[in-house]
């Protein structure tokens, strides 16, 4: 059967780098073919080919037999080719309905019939998402779930997701799969990049894995296992390092000073009494399902969002009662949060990775010059924090919109660490990112909390929970139910204390 989509010896370059080198893909009609690699590997760079938003360097594109050259993402769209990016391409001042209806109006539009059309349709994706908020009103998850119902609208012959199930929950990523089956017995083609490697081989009929911009495999589904899929990633084993029962075994940290002390916390219907403690030299984990009021908890500690007026609560700080209305404060009283939603709100990304990293180091008032801009220091803070984060770029001058997700969440953690808190909350700092940066990162947050930070991590993978944490907090409905030394601590008690 001739493929649908052929790449032949492609081969793209930015200012000179290569970040594909002669690499060969095709894609049957009806199809799921899954697309695997590290950061940086070239898997967002090669599907972004297909779907117009790059022009090839060297090579070929070939759709249905016919070479093509797209110049825009609306080309490749006109073709069949549509394309759910890893961060949303939405756009905020609209509501849902109008963005699942964008670029495909009507002449004469009446806004309740689109609001009524949309509505029928994402309630036959099983998506809970109400068709008359704004975007901007909405979770990660809920604009995930608007990306692929758009893709889906559009009747496409090739839907890309890249990374589409990072922000779901267990029931939506269920949802999510089934339309994917649905999809593909309608003749639909998908490419299905994800870090996830369990949902790769159970979800997809072949699968590749590109490695430094090069084809490295490509083989049916059922000749793979993680530990063949992971060596193909990054050249070696890495089950032993990554979730791997060794860690069950380590010792937990012991009580540090509290540094943090929240009581009966509020905020509307998100946040309902709420109270914990985190303490210095240790990790604290918070495991909750999508909606549960972790992120809103984080964001009215370190000032991001504000609590009830009235009846709100109490957060101390080292023993001191705090009330902060702008994150600038908390960060200088040492309280620093990396968000979950690194585009939106973890960089500037027209900026270079330099400029970002020094930016924070500027907003917090915490460099030795005061207001004055220095250059040099600049550079050297930006190639100190690269050096130790392991930010895959051309160089510090590179824009962060061009790096890859793993290597922006990079960046984002650098611009926290930089600003030097005593307590760090990260907000799902693995979400879209490889195993080898995995790794990496987790490797970052246990030097922090073996340095004395107090850390919060917050996350959904419940693995990642059970390897870092020297503690474990279950929040459910907008409070914090259950705590779990790691001595008592298993997946099914956590998962327990969060669902019921």
């Amino acid at each position: 059967m001739r493929p649908i989509v052929e790449m032949k010896n492609v081969t793209k370059e930015f200012y000179g780098v290569a970040a594909l080198r002669d690499v060969s893909f095709d894609l049957a009609p009806g199809e799921v073919h899954a697309l695997l690699g590290e950061n940086g590997a070239g898997k967002s760079t090669l599907t972004k080919i297909m779907a117009g938003v790059y022009e090839v360097t060297a090579g070929q594109l070939v759709i249905d037999g016919e070479p093509q050259s797209f110049k825009t993402p609306a080309e490749a769209l006109q073709k069949g080719i549509a394309m759910v990016f890893q961060e949303t391409s939405l756009v905020p001042s609209l509501t849902v309905a109008q963005n699942l209806y964008l670029g495909n109006e009507k002449f004469l539009n009446r806004l309740r019939g689109i609001y009524i059309s949309a509505q029928q349709f994402l309630q036959s994706l099983n998506f809970g998402v109400d068709p008359t908020m704004f975007v901007s009103q909405l979770g990660a998850a809920q604009k995930q779930m608007v990306e692929i119902a758009r893709a889906v609208h559009h009747k496409a012959k090739v839907i890309i997701f890249d990374e589409p199930t990072a922000t779901l929950t267990p029931e939506e990523k269920h949802h999510f799969f089934a339309l994917i089956r649905r999809l593909k017995k309608d003749g639909v083609s998908i490419i299905f990049i994800s870090h996830a490697l369990e949902e790769a081989l159970a979800i997809s009929d072949r699968i590749t894995v590109l490695r430094d911009g090069q084809h490295v495999i490509t083989d049916l589904a059922k000749n793979f296992d993680r530990d063949k899929i992971i060596n193909a990633m990054v050249g070696r084993a890495l089950s032993g390092e990554l979730y791997g029962k060794d860690a069950q075994k380590r010792i937990p940290r012991p009580y540090g000073q509290k540094i943090l002390s929240v009581q009966n916390l509020s905020m509307g219907r998100m946040v309902r009494n709420t109270s914990f403690s985190v303490y210095s030299g240790q990790i604290t984990g918070i495991f909750g399902l999508i909606g549960s009021g972790r992120t809103e908890t984080a964001k009215i500690i370190s000032g991001v969002v504000k609590r009830d007026f009235f009846h709100g609560g109490e957060v101390k700080l080292e023993g001191r009662s705090v009330r902060y209305r702008v994150p600038r404060k908390a960060v200088q009283d040492g309280i620093v949060y990396v968000t979950e939603d690194r585009k939106i709100e973890g960089f500037f990304e027209t900026k270079s990775i330099a400029e970002n990293i020094y930016l924070n180091l500027l907003s917090a008032d915490l460099n030795k010059n005061g207001v004055v801009v220095s250059y040099s220091e600049m550079i050297e803070l930006a190639k100190e924090w690269t050096g130790k984060l392991n930010v895959k770029a051309i160089n510090s001058d590179a824009r962060v919109v061009e790096l890859s997700g793993g290597n922006q969440q990079k960046v984002v953690i650098a611009r926290a660490l930089v600003q030097k808190p005593k307590l760090i909350i990260f907000d799902e700092p693995t979400r879209g990112v490889d195993v080898g940066a995995i790794a990496e990162l987790h490797q970052v947050i246990n030097s922090l909390a073996d340095a004395g930070l107090a850390v919060v991590v917050i996350s959904s993978y419940l693995p990642e929970v059970m390897n870092l944490a020297d503690r474990v907090l279950v929040s459910r409905q907008g409070r914090v139910v259950e705590e779990f030394a790691m001595e008592e601590a298993t997946e099914e008690k956590i998962m327990y204390a969060a669902v019921h």
